[in-house]
């Protein structure tokens, strides 16, 4: 699977963000890309905050035009966008994953909000729901996705694994300050290790975030990475290497306890 990560810096200006979004895929379809990915909120983002007021509906104008650009360009893409939500002025974050032929195969709603740093993500959306994780399957990899703030639970991606991906997809807008680069690459690497899988970290480049995209392959090693500023890179993700490292480092068949989500375990 060849993919290709998109880190823009969106802007608080819906049409402008579907604009990035639509560049991101021609450049991905000119580098022979099967899938690209964008960053957390890349249908709005304002460094200050993004609330219900940015939301759109999952028929609206930012992943309806991202399903009519697949299917023309015939690549996959995973974005994430603001939606809405069935509690009364609280938004969802989401993340849409679309397959070559522009059919929606799924969508995530952000888990554990970013509740972290000073910061009160549940102030503004809800949490998304204990549902099977979504995946996607592209080429001969199985995708799944986890975003921003879960890569810092294990379990979350453990989830995604069991639910068949070799790929784990982590749309971003990592907050920017001491160290804050340093833990998303550690992170990230850790959850390509214990899983056996690849991870394809992609952040939001611009103001108040760090961007630092990057693959990383199932043995903890890095195959691209980008800096802090905006830019796209393609790189090529051999399923074999899933296959060897699973057979060399065993882990997910040795292990001895299964993830249960929290509340379905209290009850």
């Amino acid at each position: 699977m060849r993919v290709s990560l998109a880190q823009v810096a969106a802007v608080a200006d819906a049409a402008a963000c579907r604009e990035l979004a639509l560049a991101a895929l021609a450049r991905a379809a000119e580098d022979g890309a099967d899938l690209v990915v964008l960053p957390e909120y890349a249908s709005f983002f304002d460094p200050r905050g993004v609330d219900v007021a940015a939301a759109e509906h999952v028929d609206g104008p930012f992943v309806t035009a991202l399903r009519a650009e697949a299917r023309r360009l015939g690549v996959a893409v995973v974005a994430g966008v603001t939606l809405g939500s069935d509690e009364p002025g609280l938004a969802s974050n989401g993340v849409v994953l679309v397959d070559a032929t522009g059919d929606l195969q799924g969508v995530y709603r952000k888990v554990h909000l970013y509740d972290a740093y000073g910061e009160r993500e549940s102030d503004r959306f809800a949490p998304g729901p204990f549902d099977e994780p979504p995946t996607m399957r592209v080429g001969d990899a199985t995708v799944g996705v986890i975003t921003c703030y879960d890569l810092r639970f294990p379990e979350s991606a453990r989830r995604v694994v069991d639910a068949g991906a070799d790929v784990l997809l982590c749309p971003a807008a990592w907050a920017a300050g001491p160290g804050k680069v340093e833990q998303w690459s550690v992170l990230a690497r850790a959850r390509a290790i214990e899983s056996t899988a690849f991870v394809v970290a992609v952040g939001m480049a611009g103001r108040g975030v760090c961007g630092s995209s990057a693959a990383i392959g199932p043995d903890g090693s890095v195959r691209a990475r980008l800096g802090l500023e905006p830019g796209q890179v393609t790189v090529d993700l051999d399923h074999a290497d899933v296959v060897r490292a699973r057979e060399r480092n065993p882990s997910l068949a040795n292990r001895r306890f299964a993830v249960v989500p929290r509340e379905r375990a209290d009850g």
